[in-house]
């Protein structure tokens, strides 16, 4: 398979075939599943498997739910090199804010997931006699599937299967959504189990602690939706909601990188069986490993993002993985090892001439010279140098986000590669954001942050702040939280997606237009209770 098809349609091996993602809710005829009226599910566990595999591959997809999360915020650009990445500006117009109606990732994350809301609620109906379980999960996935709409579009089409087919789905928005999702993430607390930490069980499906964290998440973001301010009581049940979490063992734990691999942590809450391959290979080099073939060279991170961390701006290595920092970073910026690991039959790796396969790749930001296992050089497919670069230069050496060499950009490596480059393991909620949540849920109630935020960057070997404001804050959850997919809606809520940043159209600086996406024209054609976002 050519890479130039991976780097598009690299999507998890547990994604079921054959499941129609519906535009406007409405089943056309062909399908089969309520035309001729709903009247509940044989098996609903299936389905539940079923919605948990649909989100596997959405939420694992390099141009969905992660392209609008990262892409369009100050974390992540792809440039065109050569002829790759053009794509008619799918990629760029998302960095830019030059995206339409018509683009294909924001008609495609409409159409998953206002489907996943329609199983579940299938799943729900009495009909299908679901049993606690069932509630519990199907709950949980149709608050999340409404909150990621939500968050994206500002209005929710909810369809009731408890009515004829042929009945447009009703909207919600502002507190009428927001009281929606919170009363399903209720109920799924009440029905999902509980999952000590550590247990190794979180890997897959939903517990208390992920409802709790999401409810947590959607009280904290409220403010967004409704319009105002913070509201105290919200942030109080945030705090509260947070100290639950703990209560089940969730806990901060050192040792950063080791927490996307596939074993058990006290920080992870929730994980999906998605393949992590996307995260891998989008930002290396086609030489940059033989391992799956080398990378795609597409994904970097901008400069700006790069120096929020501690260390050498212009240097990030380590002797070898695992080893020390040579250039002053801290631990979460990673490095760049001048050669492979030595194979020692460890856990999860494989050996490839003496060394771990895929070891020779560095941990977090690469940039500088890249290295083969042998601690050879590497260059790119010229013949130069492969050395990634700050910055995004075309062949005249001017700033541009097209026409750039094979090695522009910092690249970004948070699943290690020498840990197996396929596993199914890709982390969705992480107790460290819990922690920074209640952090800035204090923050909002007049309190202070700064011992919540000094104790994760302790562990992490950076330098304790003095006094924690709301931009340390927001540069807190930049640093820990990078490419998992919450940048832009951090961004909105602490009032800066719409600031200046590399390549963004000078119409979009300081355009609230752009903190929702456009409505797609045909549901706006199928619905008519839909209202087209502003200046779209």
């Amino acid at each position: 398979m050519k890479r130039s098809y991976l780097k598009f349609y690299f999507v998890s091996l547990l994604m079921v075939a054959g499941l129609v993602s519906c535009t406007d809710l409405e089943i056309e005829e062909s399908d089969s599943i309520i035309s001729t009226g709903f009247q509940g599910l044989a098996d609903p566990s299936s389905t539940v498997d079923e919605l948990y595999n649909r989100m596997n591959g959405q939420y694992g997809d390099q141009g969905g739910r992660f392209a609008l999360m990262e892409v369009t915020a100050d974390a992540a650009l792809i440039p065109t090199r050569g002829t790759d990445w053009g794509d008619n500006g799918l990629w760029s117009s998302l960095h830019q804010h030059l995206w339409s109606p018509e683009h294909a990732f924001i008609i495609n994350v409409w159409n998953d997931w206002n489907a996943n809301q329609l199983f579940a609620s299938q799943i729900l109906d009495s009909r299908s006699s679901p049993s606690a379980g069932n509630i519990g999960d199907a709950s949980f996935v149709r608050a999340f599937s409404m909150w990621t709409i939500l968050d994206f579009y500002g209005q929710v089409p909810f369809r009731d299967v408890t009515l004829p087919s042929s009945t447009l789905p009703e909207v919600l928005s502002g507190q009428a959504a927001v009281d929606f999702i919170l009363a399903d993430l209720d109920t799924a607390i009440s029905n999902l189990p509980s999952v000590a930490a550590a247990s190794g069980e979180a890997n897959g499906r939903a517990s208390k602690a992920a409802a709790r964290y999401l409810k947590a998440k959607v009280l904290l973001n409220k403010h967004v939706y409704t319009g105002g301010s913070p509201d105290g009581g919200d942030m109080a049940a945030v705090i509260s909601l947070v100290d639950e979490i703990a209560g089940e063992g969730y806990d901060l734990q050192a040792g950063y990188f080791d927490l996307f691999r596939d074993s058990a942590d006290n920080e992870t809450i929730w994980s999906l069986a998605s393949g992590v391959g996307n995260r891998i290979f989008n930002g290396l080099h086609y030489n940059s490993t033989s391992l799956g073939g080398g990378g795609w060279n597409g994904f970097s991170t901008l400069a700006e993002y790069y120096d929020l961390f501690e260390g050498d701006p212009d240097n990030n290595r380590v002797d070898i993985i695992g080893g020390p920092a040579l250039d002053g970073q801290e631990e979460r910026r990673g490095g760049v090892p001048q050669m492979g690991t030595p194979f020692t039959g460890a856990d999860q790796t494989e050996d490839e001439g003496g060394f771990e396969v895929g070891s020779n790749v560095g941990n977090g930001f690469l940039v500088g010279q890249q290295y083969a296992l042998d601690g050879t050089p590497l260059q790119d497919r010229a013949g130069a140098p492969l050395t990634f670069k700050r910055d995004f230069l075309d062949g005249t050496g001017a700033p541009n986000i097209i026409n750039n060499d094979e090695t522009t950009g910092i690249r970004v490596m948070k699943y290690a590669p020498r840990y197996g480059a396929f596993r199914g393991h890709e982390i969705v909620f992480r107790y460290a954001d819990a922690h920074l949540m209640k952090a800035e849920a204090m923050m909002r109630s007049s309190g202070d942050p700064t011992a919540m935020v000094n104790e994760l960057r302790v562990l992490r070997g950076a330098t304790p702040i003095g006094a924690v404001g709301e931009q340390d804050l927001l540069d807190e959850r930049g640093r820990e939280l990078f490419a998992e997919a919450w940048r832009r809606n951090d961004l909105i809520r602490f009032g800066q997606y719409t600031r200046d940043w590399l390549f963004k159209a000078s119409g979009a600086v300081g355009n609230d237009q752009y903190k929702l996406f456009p409505i797609p024209a045909s549901q706006l054609l199928a619905n008519p209770a839909l209202v087209q976002n502003p200046g779209y």
